[in-house]
C-alpha cells in the first residue's frame, strides 16, 4: 500500500541532534505511520530533487500527558532519518514554517 506524494512527509524534525546531522547529509522527517522506507525515499527524491542513499525508520511512542486530574496520551508517530548523496543539500529543510 503506497501513499501519494506529500501525504508521506509530514514535517521536518528540528532538534539540536537532527540539525547537527545535516552536515553529514542526514535529514530527519516526521512521516506517515503507514509509509514504507521505499515510499519515504521516493517522496524525498521527488520533493527535493536529491539522491537518497539510505532511510532509517524509528517508531516513536506517544507520551502520557496530564491536565489536572485527567490523563491523556499523545499519539504515536514515525520518524525517518534520510541520508542523501554526498555533496547534496536540502535547502528547504532550513526554512521555517515549511
Amino acid at each position: 500500500m503506497s501513499i501519494k506524494g506529500n501525504a508521506i512527509l509530514i514535517r521536518p524534525v528540528i532538534t539540536e541532534r537532527s540539525m547537527s546531522q545535516t552536515g553529514a547529509g542526514r535529514y530527519t522527517f516526521a512521516v506517515a505511520k503507514t509509509a514504507t522506507k521505499r515510499d519515504i525515499a521516493d517522496a524525498v527524491a521527488d520533493s527535493f530533487k536529491v539522491d537518497v542513499v539510505a532511510v532509517n525508520v524509528i517508531h516513536v511512542p506517544g507520551k502520557s500527558r496530564r491536565l489536572g486530574r485527567r490523563i491523556g496520551h499523545r499519539p504515536d508517530w514515525k520518524k525517518a532519518v534520510v541520508t542523501i548523496g554526498e555533496g547534496q543539500r536540502i535547502e528547504k529543510y532550513f526554512v521555517e514554517g515549511v
